[in-house]
């Protein structure tokens, strides 16, 4: 980072199904937006035709829309669709402890 440049360092990452965790570093002009780092980033070249804003982009964790104003050493963290569904693998979970311990309760 350069602060005389007025730059900021923020971290773009991606973790999709099919291949490995996906990250890249950028030096952005301070007053840069979530939308235009995903533009600066090479995340359309590495991911063609995925839409980063369709299952959600967030910044350490919480939501944010293209238009959110980045800070120095921010995350941007593009989602993915769950791969299952919570509540029939917790179903999936106990049907098999039931399965295994038949004198357990439910």
């Amino acid at each position: 980072m350069r602060p005389s440049q007025g730059l900021i360092a923020v971290l773009v990452c991606h973790a999709p199904t099919d291949a490995p965790p996906w990250q890249q570093h950028l030096e952005v002009a301070a007053g840069t937006t979530a939308g235009q780092a995903l533009a600066a980033s090479d995340f359309a070249v590495r991911f063609p035709g995925r839409d980063p804003w369709q299952d959600g982009v967030g910044i350490h964790g919480n939501m944010v829309g293209p238009a959110q104003l980045l800070k120095a050493d921010d995350r941007i963290e593009i989602y993915r669709s769950l791969v299952f569904d919570p509540m029939e693998s917790r179903r999936r979970r106990a049907a098999h402890r039931q399965r295994k311990n038949p004198d357990r309760k439910p």
